[in-house]
This record gives C-alpha cells, structure tokens and sequence, in this order.
C-alpha cells in the first residue's frame, strides 16, 4: 500500500513539472506575440505616417500648381508639373506597397501563432481526457481521498490537497486563456485581412490615377512635339533666364561683400587699427550667439512659406523637360499660393533690399555670418536695418500672369558661399 502511495505521489510531482513546462511555454508564446506586434506595430504606423504625408503633398501639388493655370499656358511648365505629380505618386504607390506586404507578413505569423497555441489546447484536452479516464478507471475520489488519510502528517495532507487543487485550477484556467487569445488573433487575422484589402483597393485607386496622369503627360508631350520646330527658340529664352539669375546672383554677392567690408571697416576704426581683409562680418558677441543658435538649428529651421511645393532644387541638374540643357540653381524654388508671404526662417537684421527686374524684390536677412535670401517679391514689409523673428512675414510672393504659379526663390549664403537650404530647412 505504501508503495501505491509512494508512485501516486510521483505522480502528481510529475504533474507540477507539467504545469511548470506548460506555463513556460505558454508564456513564451505570448511574450513572442507582444514583442512581434509591437514591432509590427511601429513599422505600419511609420509607414502610414509617410502615406499621409505624401498624400498631402500630392493635394497640394494639384493645388498649387494646376489649379491655378492661366489661360496662356507654358507647356515645359505644365509638363515639368506633370513630373514631379507622377514622381510623388509613384512614391505613393510604394509606399503602400510596402504596407501590404508587412500586413502579409504579419498575417503569416500570426496564423502560425494561432496554429501553435491550438496545438497547446489540443495537447490540454488530451490531458483532461486521460485525466477524467484514469479517474474513472481508479475511482478517483476513493484514490484522492486515500491519498490524503495516508499522509504522515497534516502538513503533508495540506501540500497534497494543494498540488490537487492547483493543478486542477492550473489546467482549466490555462484551456479558458488559451481559447480567449486563440480568439483574439483569429480576430486580429480578420482585421488585418480587412486592412489588406483596404490596401489594396488604395493601390488600384493610385494606379489608376498614375494611369492617367501617363496618358495626360503623353498628351502634353503631342503638343510640345508639335512645336518641336521652335526648341531653339525654349533653349534661347532658358539660357537667357539662367543669364539673369547669374546676374542677380553676382548683385547679392556684391552686396554681401560690401557689407562684409564695412561690418570690418567699422570694427577696425573702433578698435582705432589698420584695417584687415576678412572673408566674414565682424560680429558683436549677441550677432555670435545669434549664428551660434542658427546653426545649432540646422535641419530644424522652418520653412520660408507656409504652404508649398519645391518645383526646382538647388544645385546643377538636367533642365526638367529639354535635353542637354543643364541648369544651375542657387537655391530652392516654391510654388505657394497667391498672395503668400514669405517668411523669414530664424531671427536675425534685414542686410538689405535689392531691387530685381520688373520691379519684384528680394529680402536679405543676416543671422551672423550666414544670410537668408527671399527673392521674387511684389511688396516688402520690413526695412533695412529691422530686427525680424523667427515665421515673421517679410513680403508678398509675386504670382506670374502667364503661368499664374506663385514661386519664391530661396537663397541661403554662409559669407559669399551658397549653402544647400534643403539641408539646413526642416522636411522641405
């Protein structure tokens, strides 16, 4: 009889292990489950943050630069517009892409998920199935209850109730957590096969609107082939343009330079010494801090319109629509609305204003050694020498009658050196 109760205990130490390598088990499972859907989770919320973002940039592409066409139109200007839709719209279609197929990934693993916490339910049953035939087979209540008459001591009698209890408690509660995440990632496999077919309905939706901006692009593209006969005609007029920007350009030069020349002459006379050449301003110790903070806020600066779309970026590059034509940008150009402001990116002193053809403007404004260059303005509202903040409104952007496009030309130079405003304006 001793040796009965000896194997019974045996038992029911075995099924403390059991319960052990269950429980290990199943909270492995769930660990997995928290730590893949929370990655999956960032993944997807980073993706559809760009979607929306691109999204916005293409409402306002079809904002700013085709619904405000006037009736004489520029055909390089509407093609080249067409190109930078279809471009964003291809980075859209990517985009979404990509969300699918992490909605793909995931909807594999958690379907494998599910397969493996079925299979530790299935395993529980069978447990409970052998459990409820040993006990009839052995009369159970009869085996228990001898079991605890022929323990050595009350201590020991308690312990054996214990294991009972728990194990019994153990293995329904682990049937009735199992079954209830078992629902919920059968639930989170029907919603993201929801979100999946949302996808792609989105995709069908942006393809066909890539669709027909192809075939818009491709009409546009007759007409400029009808007029192919007058291509000397463009290449004059953009190499004449470009003349006219360098000149501009040598003019802000010239104008920085000769600031640069009495913020020294000034300095020097003060501090009663001959004068010295120097490739930058002379800067009290507030116009020291005042760049140091500039700088320190590279990437971050905000951008010079409030509302707009980069139609040309700095730097050398093909010219949009005409082959063998390269243009040199010296900054970066906006299409905003009309009748936006151009606003100044970071506090600072108007150096100057400069007059441009055709009466437009341009607002210079120092932060130390580096000055922001606003041009292509109708009216200004601020005057040389002002002290003007951070977002403050400097003037008018000019709309042009033929295209009807409001464009800024943003400017940035560190002494006479042109800088990359892309770089230094945030998410522009």
């Amino acid at each position: 009889m001793s040796l009965m109760f000896l194997n019974k205990e045996t038992k029911y130490g075995s099924v403390r292990t059991t319960c052990k390598r269950q429980c290990f088990l199943f909270f492995t499972l769930i660990l997995f489950l928290f730590t893949s859907l929370s990655a999956f989770s960032q993944s997807k919320a980073e993706l559809e943050k760009q979607r929306k973002k691109l999204q916005k940039e293409i409402q306002e592409i079809n904002q700013l630069l085709f619904q405000s066409k006037a009736k004489e139109k520029d055909l390089l200007i509407d093609l080249r517009d067409l190109n930078k839709r279809i471009n964003v719209r291809d980075e859209l279609i990517r985009t979404i892409d990509k969300e699918i197929a992490e909605l793909n990934r995931d909807i594999v693993k958690n379907e494998k998920q599910v397969s493996q916490l079925e299979g530790h339910l299935n395993a529980l049953k069978k447990e409970y199935a052998e459990m409820v035939v040993q006990a009839y087979k052995s009369r159970a209540k009869q085996s228990q209850l001898m079991f605890l008459l022929s323990s050595e001591s009350f201590l020991q009698a308690y312990k054996r109730i214990q294991y009972i209890d728990q194990y019994a408690g153990y293995q329904k509660k682990q049937g009735e957590e199992i079954t209830a995440e078992t629902i919920k990632l059968q639930n989170l496999n029907d919603l993201l096969k929801e979100k999946k077919g949302e996808k792609q309905a989105l995709v069908s939706e942006n393809k066909e609107e890539k669709d027909s901006i192809t075939k818009e692009k491709v009409s546009q593209e007759k007409v400029i082939k009808s007029i192919k006969q007058k291509e000397k005609e463009y290449t004059t007029k953009i190499k004449e343009k470009q003349r006219e920007e360098d000149r501009i350009e040598r003019e802000l030069e010239k104008i920085i330079r000769e600031a640069i020349a009495s913020s020294n002459k000034a300095a020097n006379k003060t501090a009663n010494v001959k004068g010295t050449k120097s490739s930058g301003f002379t800067l009290t110790p507030e116009a020291k801090v005042l760049e140091n903070n500039f700088v320190s806020n590279r990437g971050k600066l905000p951008s010079p319109v409030e509302k707009g779309v980069i139609v040309r970026h700095f730097g050398k590059q093909p010219h949009p629509t005409l082959k063998g034509i390269t243009i040199e940008s010296n900054g970066v150009f906006f299409a905003t609305e009309k009748g936006a402001p151009a606003r100044s990116i970071f506090n600072g002193k108007v150096l100057a204003i400069q007059v441009l053809p055709g009466n437009k403007k341009a607002v210079l404004v120092q932060h130390g050694n580096y000055i922001s260059v606003y041009k292509n303005l109708d009216n200004v509202l601020v005057n040389k020498g002002d002290q003007v903040k951070t977002k403050q409104y400097l003037g008018t952007i000019h709309t042009d009658a033929v295209t009807g496009q409001t464009i800024l030309a943003f400017v940035l130079f560190k002494e006479i050196n042109r800088e990359n405003p892309e770089e230094w304006v945030y998410k522009i």
